[in-house]
């Protein structure tokens, strides 16, 4: 045993997000702490009173909402990546297959994201049948 020995490598813990941190109000003392863009979202949403949610609903803070929307599309980029061509209701009920370990999204939330994957040219619409989805590589 050498008690003189220090190692150059340091451990950094870094802390999960959980619904009791979210909503505790630890979000602003986070954000003035180390400038985290979800901690500094919610600190501001809270400050404009909606208390730390996105839709201004009661139901799930913004960094829950957040981890969830990257969630989602990456899952939907996974099937559609597997399948290249697939219909709307078989996305929405694939993903939801997916992901219901976790949480399960509403199919609006999932039509959300699939729009802003299309935006961002991830996905695109079939020319003949508009509920149709193609991946793009």
């Amino acid at each position: 045993y050498n008690a003189e020995y220090t190692s150059k490598m340091t451990r950094v813990k870094v802390p999960m997000v959980s619904m009791r941190d979210a909503t505790s109000g630890s979000a602003s003392a986070a954000a003035a702490g180390n400038g985290d863009a979800a901690a500094a979202s919610s600190a501001t949403a809270a400050a404009s009173g909606r208390a730390g949610l996105m839709d201004g609903s009661s139901a799930v803070p913004i960094a829950v909402e957040e981890d969830r929307r990257h969630l989602l599309e990456a899952a939907i980029v996974r099937i559609m990546k597997a399948r290249k061509r697939l219909n709307h209701n078989d996305l929405v009920a694939e993903v939801t297959r997916q992901l219901s370990g976790r949480f399960v999204p509403p199919p609006q939330f999932v039509k959300k994201r699939v729009e802003s994957l299309i935006e961002r040219e991830y996905l695109e619409r079939d020319e003949g049948d508009r509920r149709v989805y193609r991946y793009m590589a």
